[in-house]
């Protein structure tokens, strides 16, 4: 389910060796410090699958059953999409030991590591795919130490049904302010819960207003104290979050990111055809609109287009937005 354009700009531009080739259409929601919409493009009202930029709201919702992570790290982990590298691996085993189960107990798919070094590593030692590689499976992880925690099932816990998934909605709901309009399956096996990109947005807003010490500013805090954690060295989020310290960031597949600052605002993005090369600088175009300036990462502001293996144009954003 995608949102659907109705007029608005579009986000961002294809241009190839001069010549705009195209232009990706999608939907930002831009909200200020009191959550109020600013600035918008596409329809930032409609629904959409954040994919896993709904992790946060799910960690929250584990705290919300009585999950007891062992420090902030393994919570940042409980919400990471992770690189695979041997930090993400090694501490997913510890949690899956501490709550006497093994590899097999997660029902996320098997997986090489995201890493490039990770997966030639595994692959050097003849190894393969397996579930603890899987990005998600700190997620998964997390999900089966709260089912220990709470007394439920282990074996049918991404049962939509399941007490666990029916506690994460209710997070999502409470979290966005919004009725979940659909639910689906997500690339590792896990209900996935629709909401808006404002409602999305609203999300990350209150997760960092969110008191000290509530579950909500937890996950937030964990996630900004531990970036590679909850993605990878190298990766956007973890790039974006060491560059303004303060920023809670967490993207998605098919196009979908979300940042927020507190006292500042808040912004969702979902680009429609699901490629990644665009969401980044409409990312950080949106951040600009709340005047949050990212020092060091120019790079990531526009996306190289490649033509024998060498740049030849760049998808870059559009920043005459309207506001709604």
């Amino acid at each position: 389910m995608t949102g659907h354009y109705t007029g608005g700009v579009p986000l961002a531009e294809v241009v190839r060796s001069g010549f705009v080739e195209g232009r990706h259409l999608g939907s930002v929601a831009v909200l200020d410090a009191d959550g109020k919409l600013v600035a918008a493009a596409g329809d930032p009202e409609a629904p959409v699958f954040p994919r896993s930029s709904n992790k946060p709201m799910q960690a929250v919702a584990m705290l919300a059953a009585g999950l007891r992570p062992d420090d902030d790290a393994e919570l940042a982990l409980i919400a990471a999409s992770h690189s695979g590298e041997p930090s993400h691996v090694e501490r997913v085993r510890a949690m899956l030991k501490r709550a006497g189960l093994d590899e097999e107990a997660l029902l996320c798919p098997p997986d090489l590591p995201l890493a490039d070094s990770a997966r030639d590593d595994v692959l050097r030692a003849g190894g393969g795919p397996t579930r603890v590689y899987m990005n998600c499976s700190g997620k998964h992880a997390g999900m089966l130490l709260t089912c220990r925690t709470a007394g439920w099932s282990t074996v049918d816990y991404t049962d939509p049904a399941h007490p666990l998934q029916r506690g994460c909605r209710a997070a999502v709901e409470e979290l966005t302010g919004l009725r979940v309009p659909a639910v689906a399956v997500d690339g590792c096996g896990a209900p996935l819960f629709a909401t808006s990109l404002v409602g999305l947005a609203r999300a990350f807003l209150g997760c960092v207003h969110a008191p000290v010490g509530s579950a909500a500013r937890r996950v937030a805090d964990a996630m900004r104290a531990h970036p590679e954690l909850m993605s990878g060295t190298g990766r956007e989020d973890a790039l974006l979050m060491h560059a303004v310290p303060g920023l809670l960031s967490k993207s998605g597949a098919e196009g979908v990111g979300a940042v927020a600052m507190p006292g500042v605002g808040a912004v969702a993005v979902k680009i429609d055809d699901g490629a990644a090369r665009a969401r980044m600088p409409v990312v950080m175009a949106a951040m600009r609109r709340l005047g949050i300036t990212v020092d060091g990462l120019a790079d990531l502001a526009q996306t190289p287009v490649l033509g024998g293996g060498v740049p030849v144009g760049a998808v870059r954003p559009l920043e005459d937005w309207p506001a709604p």
